[in-house]
C-alpha cells in the first residue's frame, strides 16, 4: 500500500475510532465519512461494509489482548494473569459501546469478518483459565466460552449509566466467584482487587 494510501486508511480508521466511542458500533459510515471530511464512496473504497470497518479497527486491540494473556502467562501467577486478562478485556470492550454484541454474533459466525479474531481472542482466555485450572486456582466447572461471555456481561454493565458505578464492586465479585482456594477447590470469599488496566 502507497504511503498517501496508508495514511488516509489510518486517517479513517482513527475518526471511525472516536465515532464508536461516542455513538457505538451502530454508527453510519455516511457520519464517518463525513466526520473524516471524505466521500462516502473514499470510505468504501478501503472498507466496503460496516463489519469491514470493524475488523480493521478492531484487529489491532484483539491482537494486542491476545499478546497481553502469553505475557500474563510468563510474568504473574495463574490466578493473577486471569483476573488481570479478564480485566483488561472488559475496559477495552467498555471503551466501544455494543461491541459486545458484535463479538458474540461473530464468534458463531464463520463467514464474519470478526469471527477469526474473536476465536483467537477467546482461546486466548481459556489458555489463562485452564492454567488457573491446573494450578487449583480456578472452578473447574467453567470453560473459554464462559470466560468470553462474562467479559461480555460485565463490559455490558460499564455500559449502562444506572449500573455503571456497580461495575467495579460486581468485577471483583465475579472474579471472587471464578477463583478457588488451592487447598480446598472451593470459590474464595471476598473480593479481589480490580486490576488496573494498562
Amino acid at each position: 500500500m502507497r504511503a498517501d494510501a496508508r495514511k488516509n486508511r489510518d486517517h479513517l480508521l482513527a475518526v471511525a475510532g472516536a465515532a464508536i466511542a461516542e455513538q457505538g458500533v451502530e454508527v453510519s459510515l455516511r457520519d464517518v465519512a463525513r466526520r473524516a471530511e471524505v466521500g462516502l464512496a473514499t470510505l468504501l473504497r478501503h472498507f466496503p461494509t460496516r463489519e469491514a470497518l470493524l475488523e480493521a479497527l478492531l484487529r489491532t486491540s484483539f491482537d494486542e489482548l491476545t499478546g497481553r494473556a502469553r505475557e500474563l502467562e510468563t510474568s504473574s501467577s495463574p490466578e493473577d494473569a486471569l483476573v488481570r486478562w479478564l480485566h483488561d478485556c472488559v475496559v477495552w470492550t467498555t471503551e466501544y459501546r455494543g461491541v459486545t454484541v458484535l463479538m458474540a454474533a461473530a464468534i458463531e459466525d464463520t463467514e464474519s469478518a470478526l469471527h477469526a479474531s474473536c476465536v483467537t481472542l477467546r482461546a486466548a482466555g481459556a489458555r489463562l483459565l485452564a492454567r488457573a485450572q491446573d494450578a487449583g486456582r480456578a472452578r473447574s466447572d467453567i470453560d473459554g466460552a464462559d470466560v468470553f461471555a462474562l467479559v461480555a456481561m460485565l463490559a455490558w454493565l460499564g455500559d449502562q449509566p444506572s449500573l455503571a458505578p456497580r461495575a467495579d464492586r460486581l468485577f471483583g465479585i465475579v472474579a471472587g466467584a471464578i477463583l478457588t482456594t488451592a487447598e480446598s477447590g472451593h470459590a474464595e470469599g471476598g473480593t479481589p482487587p480490580p486490576a488496573t488496566p494498562r
